[in-house]
């Protein structure tokens, strides 16, 4: 399977083949911040899994551990790179539209929760 996630204003994409390495939500302060909301859904892609990309993104460097790429026209964060995640790809869930991901099946820095966020009992949860 073949899917290209796209920034809101489709000026900027990436395309992955296959299905990613793990899919879930993270509620950690940096994803909130990305995201603007509760959690942030990152999945995970093998560096070899990215087909290609298009459109110029910007670089942000958060820390010398990450670096996100978004659209400079209509500022959606696509993907990341992270030293955590060696070799790994991450692209927010969210933007994959034509052929969405699997539901997300981990919750991550899940103890960072807001309480109002209820999550299927059969995840597995990661504090």
């Amino acid at each position: 399977m073949t899917r290209t996630a796209t920034c809101c204003c489709k000026s900027i994409s990436i395309t992955l083949e296959g299905e990613p390495q793990f899919n879930g939500i993270c509620h950690c302060d940096n994803c909130k911040r990305r995201t603007g909301s509760a959690f942030g859904w990152s999945a995970y892609f093998t560096d070899e899994q990215v087909k290609g990309t298009t459109g110029t993104a910007a670089p942000y460097e958060v820390d010398e551990e990450q670096t996100r790429y978004f659209c400079a026209v209509c500022g959606t964060t696509l993907y990341w790179k992270t030293g955590l995640f060696q070799g790994l790809t991450g692209v927010a869930g969210g933007c994959f539209t034509t052929a969405p991901l699997p539901a997300p099946s981990a919750s991550y820095r899940h103890k960072n929760s807001c309480a109002w966020v209820a999550l299927p009992q059969d995840w597995s949860f990661h504090a």
